[in-house]
């Protein structure tokens, strides 16, 4: 555990060395949203989310590219340092998931960046982003069941429930379903980035009852660059992760919880995850199949703002909301 703390401190610091040449950097190249393109794009396609983040136009995205790049780095150094004993294969699943969920969220964030008139999509269109989504998670979930051969889920009460090859497609569901959680609620400073470390938390607890040193150091480096990003992310915003941090964080925070065989601790953990992306199916479905919309606003947290709520005291009760999730789920993951 004290290495474990040591690399959420070393992490951090390293995180927040680089943050500040970093947002400079991103200015330098323009890596952010130009006034007329995203206007223009907003209030074509959103005008509701426009009308409460017009403002924000302008901070530069790509936080999230450089804590893949120290998570990365400072993992690998620590396996190595402190000569862990290590699954090629559960390596794999993290790296992997990690990295090409933000490779494909790096490349609709370049997207965005088109002119208008360029592109008829605001970034790359869902139904390839969706696509692609699956592609990945079904390899990921694949390879957990053929080279670390899970093939079952823990229910509390029931023990483990084995579901053969049916858990491929489950595990797959899992990791699509959280990236677009945390990209759907990643709409406010500071909101999924607190989230997640309240997240992380629970699951470093539960990995280290488990003795799983590998998952353990990855959530610590994770953690404590996550600390560090939010630090600047937090209202108002100098820097937002862009789809390269959401749903490179979304695939990780997803795989943790499979790893760990807590799949329903999950949900319960994320639960404000859970809750932002059912109000935004709910919306969409009822979009679809009824003609109408049965909520004001999605997701929840743009109905909030609807209602006149500060978006400060929105994150800050959903972090208050989302530590007693979290609370709750480690408890009914280790009893």
């Amino acid at each position: 555990m004290i290495q474990l703390l040591g690399l959420m401190l070393s992490s951090a610091l390293m995180t927040a060395i680089l943050l500040v040449p970093f947002i400079d950097f991103l200015y330098r190249i323009k890596l952010r949203r130009n006034n007329q393109i995203t206007k223009d794009m907003f209030n074509k396609r959103t005008p509701l989310f426009d009308k409460y983040n017009s403002w924000k136009v302008g901070t530069p995205f790509g936080g999230g590219l450089l804590i893949i790049v120290v998570v990365v780095i400072w993992t690998s150094w620590s396996y190595g340092i402190f000569n862990v004993k290590i699954n090629p294969w559960e390596v794999f699943v993290i790296f992997f998931s990690f990295i090409s969920f933000g490779i494909l969220g790096f490349y609709d964030d370049l997207k965005k960046l088109a002119p208008p008139g360029k592109e008829k999509f605001f970034g790359l269109r869902f139904r390839y982003k969706f696509i692609i989504q699956w592609i990945l998670a079904l390899i990921i979930a694949t390879v957990f069941y053929t080279q670390l051969h899970y093939n079952f889920i823990f229910v509390h009460g029931a023990g483990l429930l084995f579901l053969g090859v049916l858990f491929i497609p489950f595990a797959a569901f899992v990791i699509v379903s959280f990236v677009n959680a945390f990209n759907i609620t990643d709409g406010l400073d500071g909101l999924a980035t607190g989230l997640l470390i309240i997240c992380l938390l629970s699951f470093l607890a539960i990995s280290s009852v488990q003795l799983d040193q590998p998952l353990g150091i990855f959530i610590a480096v994770l953690i404590g660059c996550s600390a560090a990003f939010l630090y600047f992310n937090i209202y108002k915003a100098r820097l937002w992760l862009g789809d390269v941090g959401s749903l490179s964080l979304g695939a990780a925070l997803a795989v943790t919880g499979l790893l760990t065989g807590k799949v329903f601790a999950l949900i319960i953990i994320g639960g404000v995850f859970v809750i932002e992306v059912g109000s935004s199916m709910i919306q969409l479905l009822s979009k679809k199949y009824l003609g109408r919309k049965i909520l004001p606003a999605a997701p929840l947290h743009l109905y909030l703002l609807k209602r006149g709520w500060e978006e400060p005291k929105i994150v800050m009760r959903a972090w208050i909301i989302g530590f007693l999730l979290a609370v709750l789920g480690v408890f009914i993951a280790l009893i």
